[in-house]
Formats: C-alpha cells, structure tokens, sequence
C-alpha cells in the first residue's frame, strides 16, 4: 500500500555544489525518535525534525541522514519495516516527509533516508502470506528443522541479539531471522524481492531523496545451502572473518545494480553501506567504482584511544579505499553503539578524548558521520531503569546489555522547559538531571563549549582548501602524538595524559583547550587536538 502526497508541487533540488559532494561532505545522523518532537506525544517525528534543520544548518552539516520513519510495528526502532512506502503515523505523514525534504534542500541541505533490505516485519503482508503457506514463503529463508520430529533449528546460526537465528513457524518450518523473530531475512535470490526493492529506491528518489543509508548491506546474501558455522558466540565473530551470512561476494551484484538505478537519476543520488567486513580490503569491495558511493569505517569507530592503534587504522583505511578511488568515512558514534565520551573513559578525560577524536575526525581525508548529541559531548545514559529499555538485545538472552538505549535518549535543547526542549512533558526514553547544562542553548555562545567547538571546526573545514577530500602525510612526531598534515594545514593530537613538548608548527587556528605557545615551541595539553594553519 502506498500514501499519496496531497501537495502538487516539485520536489525541488540541494543547493548545486561541486561534482563528488559526498567525497567530502558532514552527514549529521538523526535519530528520528530522539531529536525533537513535533506533536508532543514524547517521541520524535517528521515535523519536529523540519523545525529543527536550521540547527543542523548553523552547525556546518552538509546533509542528514535519517533512520526509518516507514510503517512499522516498533519492535526494533523501526528497523522492522511493514510497508517501505509509508510513513509510520508515530512520525507523521509522506506529506510531512515531502516537506521535510523540501525544507533541507531550500536550506542546501541533502537528506539520505535509511533503507532496509535484509529483511522485513513479520508484520509485512509478504510475510503474513508466508506464514499461510502463500508462494510469499519463497521470498523468505524457510527450512524443515533437524531432529527426528524437526525440533531443531535447521543450522547453528546465531541471531546478532542473541540466541538461535531460527524461529518455528505454525506448521513446523522454521523461518531465519539475524536479527529479532520479529525481522525474519528475505531471500535475495527471488527475482520478486530484487524488483520490489528496485521499486521502493525508485518511490523515494522521485520524491526527492538524496541518496539512502543501506541497513546490513553486508547481509543481503547468504551461502549456499547455509551452513553451519561450528563456533558460538558468533556475535563476537562479527568484523573479524567472513561468516556464511555476512560479506558473501553475492551481495557486491546488488549493490552494482542499485549504482546503476542511482546513477540514472540527476542531482548525484548516493548510497552509503553499513557494512562490517573483517578487514579494510573488504570493505573497499563496497565502494569500487560502480557499487555503492560510500562505506562506513567501523574499523575506526572501534579503534582505542592509542596513538599507534589510530595511525594504523587511518594508513589502511585510505589505503584500501584509495586503491578503489573511493573517499574515506569517518564516524564516532551512531545509534548502534556506547557513545564515544564514554566509550573513551567517560567524565572528564572522557569528553576530553572525544572532542580530541572530533577535531582528528573532521581534518582526516574523505567525509564525516556525525550523531547527533556528539556536539553536545553527551554520554552514553548507562542508569536506565529496565523497564523503559526498548532495545530488543536487552530483553532476547543473558549477557545482551540493551546499550543501544542508552545511546538513543532524546537530545536536550534548553534548559528549563520540560524534556529540555524535546517536545512533550515525558520523553520516551528519560533524561538525566546533568543533561540541562549541556543543552544547545546553554552552550550556544559559550566558547568553550563542545557545541562551539563543532562549529568552529565545520566552519573551518569549509572554509580551508586543504581540508575535505585530498591527500595528507604525517609528520614526525614523539610517541604518543598524531601529526599531519594537509595542504595548508596541519592537525596535532595528544592522545597521553600529559603535556608533550612539540616544535610549533605553524598559526593556531583551533585547539580543545588552552595552548601553551612560545620560543620553544608548543605544549600540546594532555588529550588534545590543535588545528594549524602552515
């Protein structure tokens, strides 16, 4: 079933920018039910996002990424997607989300919407057919189970939020699902799942879409006769080897004919995969000239706070990326994993590492992924009860700690207001006391705040010619500081907890903290990043 838009107008076009906008551009990640709240039912929405673009706007962004808005039961966050060509009334209308594109393109912002494909709800009419024993069941993985009486799921894979990736279905057959029973896998091998995917790609980038985030790009294929593994705890094995249900080759064909759908539209529609291969080479396979345009760098994302570690990470990342002519992503947080501030020690050193990380991020080559609240050095909210958890992972088995809550809790926006700005008296996810003082309009103007130094960076990053897509080459530097440098300019971290003594490398343009400059040269202060100007 598909909505109708009730405006008659053009879908309209981003500001023009220069060929190959998503070689270098800011992505900020919205989450759509934690970003703001238009109709004050506590959960975000289309409207709310709409009125809140200007932020995203003054902050330096060059698009948005949004996570499903599609019609859809909940049971994942909207990752189990009922109809891909509505938008679930949680969120508003396909109304509201052609004027939602419309506004970020009159503000020269670009709006690239999450698609699902590797499986759908078990609220999906192809599924509800499936279990009637309709021919929809052949779009599904469907299997007799082992044993004697079919009791057995029919291999040993794992689901990635615990427990077995089967489920048994009414009439004995077992159904996989990767990820919750309520998100059963589709069967990519059917002409009918390819078409129809053909078909919903085709439905929002008539409406205006920029390009679309590939939810589990990696998993749409699965090996022949779907083996067993012979390992448990296969969650762990995830981004270290090749599993017979992630990275199969198989899926690089799909992908090479969603380049060809995109390419045939103007304005540089894109794709950008999340995709979690074992190492960088794989990843690169992603993002060869005529697959997808864009690869998430997980391997950066979980890469220590440790100088070596960091350098070896970024050096194989260009380098596999490059050898393909592919940009580089960067990103530090999503909704997916512990927030970075944490993630890196939390408090104090915490926030410290993480606006370190920021200023690293945004003057490496290629394109950056911003989520949102990470320029507001939020933490991860680790103290929620459990009885508002909603993250599926937290309530499938023993040993799922449900941390992807904790990242998702609605952003404060003032101080004083109920929710901090949010929209509505309570949020669907509550928010701490100490969220107040690091609301947009308590460190709006305030240059030392986290915020500031965000736009600060997006602003230099736009202005400097060296900065964005390019080369770069590291400079000497004693053990534990990162140097390099880019046309013009020059990026300096100290990841220790100490100053360092280093050779001034040029004009400060932009540091984390206080710097120390003199005859001598610079004190680079304890886990810190400088911007130079050379």
């Amino acid at each position: 079933m598909t909505q109708e838009l009730t405006t008659t107008a053009t879908t309209g076009e981003p500001t023009p920018s220069r060929p190959g906008w998503w070689r270098e551009a800011v992505i900020y990640q919205v989450y759509v039910r934690s970003f703001a709240d238009g109709d004050g039912d506590g959960i975000g929405d289309l409207p709310g996002i709409r009125a809140r673009l200007p932020y995203v706007k003054e902050l330096g962004a060059d698009a948005v990424w949004l996570t499903p808005f599609y019609l859809s039961p909940q049971a994942d966050g909207g990752y189990d997607v009922a109809d891909y060509r509505r938008v679930d009334p949680l969120f508003g209308s396909l109304s509201d989300a052609d004027e939602l594109v419309r506004e970020a393109h009159r503000l020269g912002l670009r709006v690239i919407v999450d698609i699902v494909p590797n499986h759908t709800s078990d609220q999906h009419p192809w599924f509800r057919a499936a279990l009637a024993g309709g021919p929809e069941r052949e779009r599904y993985h469907f299997r007799p189970g082992r044993g004697a009486r079919g009791q057995l799921p029919p291999n040993d894979w794992e689901s990635v939020f615990g427990g077995p990736a089967w489920t048994r279905a009414p009439g004995g057959d077992w159904y996989l699902h990767l990820f919750a029973p309520e998100q059963p896998d589709l069967d990519w091998d059917h002409p009918a799942v390819r078409a129809e995917f053909d078909s919903v790609l085709r439905f929002w980038l008539d409406l205006g879409v920029d390009g679309f985030r590939v939810d589990v790009a990696h998993g749409m294929v699965k090996a022949a006769g779907l083996p067993d593994i012979g390992a448990s705890e296969q969650a762990s094995l995830i981004g270290s080897q090749v599993l017979p249900f992630f990275d199969q080759d198989g899926v690089h064909e799909i992908h090479r004919s969603w380049r060809t759908l995109l390419d045939s539209y103007g304005g540089e529609r894109i794709a950008v995969a999340e995709a979690w291969a074992p190492s960088a080479e794989r990843l690169a396979l992603y993002v060869r000239p005529d697959e997808l345009h864009q690869a998430f760098n997980f391997q950066f994302l979980t890469c220590d706070w440790d100088a070596e570690a960091m350098r070896a990470t970024v050096d194989a990342s260009l380098a596999a990326t490059g050898a393909v002519g592919a940009p580089t992503t960067w990103v530090l947080s999503n909704h997916d994993v512990v927030r970075h501030v944490t993630r890196y020690g939390g408090g104090a050193r915490g926030l410290r590492r993480a606006r370190a990380a920021a200023l690293f991020t945004l003057a490496l080559p290629g394109s950056a992924y911003l989520y949102q609240g990470e320029e507001l050095g939020l933490p991860e909210v680790t103290d929620l009860p459990d009885e508002v958890r909603q993250d599926p992972a937290f309530h499938r088995a023993a040993g799922q700690d449900g941390f992807r809550d904790g990242c998702r809790v609605p952003i404060p926006w003032t101080p004083d207001e109920p929710s901090y700005g949010f929209g509505g008296a309570r949020p669907w996810l509550p928010q701490p006391a100490s969220w107040r003082r690091l609301s947009v309009a308590s460190q709006s103007g305030d240059p030392h705040s986290t915020l500031e130094l965000y736009r600060a960076a997006l602003a230099l990053r736009r202005e400097l010619p060296g900065l964005g897509d390019g080369t770069m080459s590291w400079l000497p530097a004693p053990e534990g500081v990162l140097a390099f440098a880019r046309p013009g300019f020059a990026c300096t971290v100290n990841t220790l907890d100490r100053a360092v003594q280093f050779p001034l490398p040029g004009r400060l343009l932009l540091a984390t903290t206080a710097v120390e400059c003199g005859a001598r040269g610079v004190l680079l202060p304890r886990e810190s990043a400088v911007w130079w100007a050379i």
